[in-house]
């Protein structure tokens, strides 16, 4: 049977985070620079480990007012030392969890912006150390970890627009946030049939759960097997 991640956003102290943990495979967890603390990383870290669901890292830029959303230029070297800090202080709260740090993923601005910039997609390589990486199936970041031999997983919105060009609709654009839930459970189908490894539904959306149940429910019946990242391709 085919086999699709089912990832969340969690950790940032708006959500639902143990009723998300109850349905994901994989848990992006925030650490500290956008939102959490140590003590919501322990929380998460605790749960995920009891459930068998992978842990990963969700690094940013350091901007908690602007909840990672804004775009910051940030100096190579500066950026590469902020990710390192964010994986080891999630690594050892994990470790001390009975888990451990699998995959990174960058959250909000970072993410995008990894995207189209050499430098920070490369930044953030060399302060993720060997982990997975988890991104869009296009831009600098996925090929630039390829190209090192660097393993990587690529992920679907299914509760987001895209643009033509196969990148993220801002928020602020028309058709960029999809709220019913049986839209964005076809979403997923759709998204894992092109060949995305893991699905991603915000956890920090109204309806998060109910959202992921209904993918997670959608996935099942299409004949997927509900898998965690490192078994996911």
């Amino acid at each position: 049977m085919p086999r699709c991640d089912l990832n969340a956003d969690l950790g940032e102290g708006i959500t639902d985070d143990i009723g998300l943990l109850e349905v994901v495979t994989s848990a992006n967890v925030a650490c500290g620079f956008h939102a959490g603390d140590l003590g919501t990383m322990r929380v998460v870290c605790e749960i995920a480990a009891e459930r068998g669901v992978a842990v990963g890292a969700q690094v940013s830029y350091l901007d908690r007012d602007g909840f990672g959303r804004r775009a910051m230029d940030v100096e190579a070297d500066v950026l590469t030392a902020w990710v390192a800090e964010q994986v080891q202080a999630l690594s050892e709260i994990a470790l001390d969890c009975g888990t451990a740090v699998t995959y990174l993923k960058p959250h909000g601005a970072l993410y995008n912006r990894v995207i189209d910039d050499p430098s920070q997609a490369e930044a953030v390589l060399a302060g993720s150390g060997d982990l997975l990486l988890l991104t869009l199936p296009l831009g600098e970041l996925r090929d630039r970890a390829l190209a090192v031999g660097r393993e990587v997983r690529t992920e679907g919105f299914p509760d987001r627009g895209y643009s033509a060009e196969g990148r993220l609709l801002p928020r602020s654009e028309e058709g960029a946030l999809v709220a019913d839930p049986a839209q964005i459970a076809r979403n997923a189908v759709a998204l894992a049939g092109n060949g995305i490894d893991s699905v991603c539904v915000h956890g920090d959306s109204p309806g998060a759960v109910a959202a992921a149940r209904s993918v997670r429910d959608a996935l099942t019946s299409a004949g997927y097997t509900l898998a965690p990242l490192w078994v996911a391709s």
